[in-house]
């Protein structure tokens, strides 16, 4: 379903299909590796393009994808002014750091695999801009914190990129979790999950009991994605990844992120004061103690990284203040901070590349060997710092305008006064990065010859400093982007217009205070630093890192405490969980009235239920004796049988008498090789504790059924039974239900049946080839053998019922879409079957006739029911939807015949090969211990012949 947006999904998907183009691309060299790359994105920008009209007009546009709407499940997409802005950013960037990547990345540095990652996060967080569900949002939103930690681990060999990823992962990871749970309030409070829904009902939910909760959720995750106070620490420490991934990262999209979810959810959760003093001070507070910490760092993209982290506090702040011309400024400075800092970022790695050094203390006078570089740096940071003629002035010019006019507490000067110093301090950082970098005297112990990059690299940045020029001198270039986007979150139609002079205003002297305060600042820049140094102050590192230690402890004792590889107290605690929850929920809930009268017991129920109980205490008694176990056990299972015939279930008595023989044939196979008792390994005491939660867990079942029994309640069944025939073209309900109703459970069950099939096989297989095979083979199974290993009547018995079985096994199958039968029983009773002849004359002589590859069967099996289920898509029906007629042969009566009996093939298949396979993983053990392959279906083995004595004399 769309409403102009059909080509959202494509946009969404478009850089997922793409990352699996440089690993393949890779091999034709890093050129085709890179241009490659590209193609996705420039694919994307194309589609984006043919969709802006319509967006600037006004228009917002979405695509619907149904998945499971009665959950309120859906890939819904749409696009509005903010949206497509960010769209833009994202993949222009995202071509543009493509193009610095190919050149910044030495021949070392696996390039497929790095544009792989870089494909996966574009789409991330694209998915992010775009997403309509608040559910697909949240799954977008996780998937950039994953592929950011591949980005900013890319260095595997550096210890301090894999600290920086897996602190980035901790921090965002942490946060998301918080934010799932805010959006999940929220969607419940709107009563939809579908933002452009939520976004309508504004005053509902600042209205709502569940507002506050929702909003400080939701911020956790906006402020530890946007490194707010005090989650700031994780975005410096990302920055030991290769600087395409910091200019991409963390100046233009995956901090900006949380920016952009306050900017999208600020028509509902802005306007109240929670909101106004929450986010704007949080703002307020990172804007200037980032910017505190970046004058003072040596290191380039350690500047560039808390500089980042005070322009998004700057961004934040804004966004808090609430009105309709902070947001507009939040927007402009997005589009501006994007042009700026990801060029300094650029440049700052063509500095490290060049000179292997991003040290100040190491660098200055560069301008005389890399003139184009400085040009580009000089003027990246001259609208980072505020300076007319250059966009950043004219977004700072309009953040000063608005604190100017804010008040916290009624107080009036505070906000205008910590905002001019962010400013001020932003300006001397700004200066710095010209002045110690590219200004001053050349120097001469370089690490490395100083010199322009190629082309390529600088290309990019170079780019987007024309449009910092650009946007600087004529900003009304801007201004249809930033009213298209503003309107978006604010939810109004604004009108303004944006020039580089307002007159003599309170923010124009507040910008001249910070300029001049900036240069001052500049000057005394090292005695500052020498007291910057001397004074204590605490390292939020230090502090993540002890409370990661201490979180890393606690688990460690809490798990070595629950998890001590006892099955035992795994089950006691899972057990004794469930019945508590269970007893609150069925002692709390508002249980109705019994509608239903108890029916009389027959005597033969009555025994039946007796004789149950009676196998059942005894397999408790008996369970040390592994044979006497299992006796017991396949009395259980033929009581239960016998109970379903007794309750007209012959579809469930068939199968389970079918599975229970199955199952017994085959654990008598492996209690060949286990001892015959198992050693006694729980004290009194855990026996007493596991019996009482064995009775809790027994009763409350029991309770609850009755409770089920005694009322009468809907179910679908009379759908099912209804709609077996017409719907599905059988009048055996169960077999209709097993492979239409409810196929896709059947599907995914022979699917998990196969995968045990070849668990067996695997585990059997790491036996038999590792130590234990050693065991295997010098472990003596003489004692106690029959000489006779094969019994004549066994033999003949199971060649007379091999032939009857399969008989059957055929009938039984044909007949299961209308009679009790169908594929699965199928496969169970010809493979009883086959077991016995493996039983009667020996696995050898058995395996040597073996037509069939019991792993290709498998695989047939689950082949064969997934196209079937697939076929009915050709017809616009959903997953294994029935197709059914009736045929009339010559000779042959009319018949019907139905896409389900391939299905049903499939699963026989499927049961047929996952059995014998178990079986044949179990049988191979024998031939490890030393036991002889007969030639004969019977034999006679004369080294167990016993030796014949003479009678004593007497």
């Amino acid at each position: 379903m769309t409403n102009g947006g059909g080509l959202l999904p494509i946009i969404a998907l478009l850089p997922f299909l793409g990352a699996l183009i440089p690993g393949i691309m890779i091999r034709a060299g890093r050129n085709a590796c890179a241009a490659f790359t590209a193609v996705p994105t420039i694919v994307a920008l194309a589609m984006l393009a043919t969709m802006t009209p319509q967006v600037m007009a006004g228009e917002v546009l979405t695509a619907q994808i149904t998945w499971l709407p009665q959950l309120g499940l859906s890939a819904s997409f749409f696009l509005d002014g903010l949206g497509l802005m960010f769209a833009f950013m994202i993949l222009g960037v995202g071509l543009l750091i493509t193009l610095y990547a190919r050149f910044y990345l030495s021949g070392e540095d696996p390039m497929g695999q790095f544009y792989t990652y870089l494909l996966l996060f574009q789409g991330a967080m694209l998915g992010i801009v775009i997403s309509d569900n608040i559910l697909l949002l949240l799954i977008f939103w996780e998937l950039t914190s994953l592929s950011s930690f591949l980005l900013i681990g890319y260095w595997k060999h550096l210890p301090e990129g894999r600290q920086g990823a897996r602190m980035a992962l901790a921090v965002t990871g942490s946060g998301g979790l918080a934010m799932i749970a805010g959006m999940l309030i929220l969607g419940n409070i709107a009563g939809s999950y579908n933002l452009t829904d939520i976004l309508q009902q504004g005053d509902a939910i600042r209205a709502s009991d569940w507002y506050l909760p929702a909003l400080i959720l939701i911020l956790l995750g906006a402020f530890t994605k946007s490194a707010q106070f005090p989650f700031h620490f994780w975005l410096p420490h990302a920055m030991a990844a290769p600087t395409p991934v910091s200019a991409y990262l963390h100046s233009a999209t995956m901090v900006k992120a949380g920016v952009f979810l306050m900017a999208r959810m600020w028509p509902v959760l802005a306007g109240t004061d929670a909101w106004f003093y929450i986010v704007s001070i949080t703002g307020l507070v990172t804007m200037v103690l980032g910017a505190l910490i970046a004058l003072f760092k040596d290191d380039l993209k350690a500047l560039l990284a808390f500089s980042t982290v005070s322009h998004l506090g700057l961004l934040t702040m804004l966004l808090g203040f609430g009105t309709e011309k902070a947001a507009i400024a939040a927007v402009f400075h997005i589009i501006n901070h994007l042009t700026f800092k990801a060029a300094l970022f650029m440049t700052a790695g063509i500095v490290d590349h060049e000179t292997h050094t991003r040290d100040i203390k190491r660098l200055g006078g560069l301008a005389k060997f890399m003139p184009i570089t400085a040009l580009i740096g000089t003027v990246a940071a001259l609208s980072m710092a505020g300076i007319p003629l250059f966009n950043g002035f004219l977004s700072k010019e309009l953040m000063l305008e608005e604190a100017a006019h804010t008040a916290w507490y009624d107080n009036h000067w505070v906000v205008p006064a910590l905002a001019t110093l962010g400013a001020l301090l932003s300006v001397a950082y700004s200066l710095r990065f010209i002045f110690h970098v590219f200004a001053g005297p050349a120097r001469d112990d370089y690490p490395a010859k100083p010199h322009d990059p190629p082309f390529g690299m600088y290309a990019a940045p170079a780019l987007l400093c024309v449009l910092v020029v650009l946007i600087g001198v004529m900003p009304a270039l801007a201004t249809p982007v930033v009213k298209m986007a503003a309107n978006a979150v604010t939810g109004t139609e604004l009108s303004f217009y944006l020039k580089i002079w307002h007159g003599v205003t309170p923010a124009l002297i507040m910008s001249i205070i910070a300029v001049v305060g900036g240069a001052i600042l500049l000057g005394l820049h090292r005695p500052l630093e020498r007291v910057w140094n001397a004074a204590p102050r605490p390292e939020a590192k230090a502090i993540f890192d002890a409370l990661m230690a201490a979180a890393v402890g606690l688990s460690t004792r809490v798990t070595e405490g629950l998890h001590n590889g006892a099955i035992s107290r795994y089950l006691a605690i899972f057990v004794a969980a469930t019945v508590a929850m269970t007893w609150v929920a069925f002692s709390g809930g508002t249980l109705s009235p019994s509608t239903r009268e108890f029916l009389p017991v027959a005597p033969v129920a009555a025994i039946g239920w007796v004789l149950l109980m009676a196998a059942t205490v005894l397999v408790v008694f008996n369970h040390r004796n592994r044979f006497r176990a299992l006796v017991l056990i396949g009395i259980i299972g033929l009581m239960i049988s016998g109970g379903f015939v007794y309750l007209s279930a012959p579809d469930l008595a068939l199968t389970q008498i079918s599975v229970e023989t199955v199952t017994i044939m085959l654990l008598l196979l492996a209690l060949h090789f286990l001892p015959k008792t198992t050693p006694s390994e729980s004290s009194a005491g855990l026996r007493l504790r596991d019996g009482a939660i064995a009775i809790a867990a027994g009763v409350g079942v029991a309770a609850l059924s009755m409770a089920f029994l005694m009322r009468d309640f809907d179910t679908i069944s009379e759908y099912h039974l209804a709609n077996s025939y017409e719907g599905g073209g059988g009048t055996n309900v169960v077999n209709v239900i097993l492979v239409d109703f409810r196929g896709y459970d059947t599907f995914g069950e022979i699917i998990v049946l196969g995968i045990a099939g070849l668990t067996i096989f695997a585990l059997m297989e790491a036996l038999l080839n590792g130590p234990a095979s050693r065991r295997l083979r010098n472990t003596d199974y003489s004692q106690d053998r029959s000489r006779d290993r094969h019994p004549l009547m066994m033999v003949v018995a199971t060649r007379a019922m091999l032939p009857i079985a399969v008989m059957v096994g055929v009938y039984i199958f044909l007949r299961g879409h209308n009679q009790p039968g169908g594929g699965f029983v199928a496969g169970l009773v010809i493979s009883i079957a086959l077991l016995m002849q493996y039983m009667a004359s020996g696995f050898g002589w058995t395996q040597t006739r073996q037509r069939f590859e019991y792993h290709s069967m498998i695989g047939w099996g689950v082949l064969v029911a997934g196209i079937t289920g697939a076929a009915a898509w050709l017809g616009g029906a959903p997953f294994l939807t029935s197709i059914y007629g009736y045929i009339k042969l010559p000779w042959i009566e009319k018949f019907g015949l139905g896409s389900a009996f391939m299905f049903d093939l499939g699963v026989f298949l499927t049961v047929l090969g996952a059995v014998m396979l178990m079986l044949y993983s179990l049988s191979r053990i024998a031939r490890y211990a030393g036991e002889t392959v007969n030639i004969e279906p019977m034999d006679y083995d004369p080294s167990l012949k016993p030796e014949l004595k003479k009678p004593e004399e007497g």
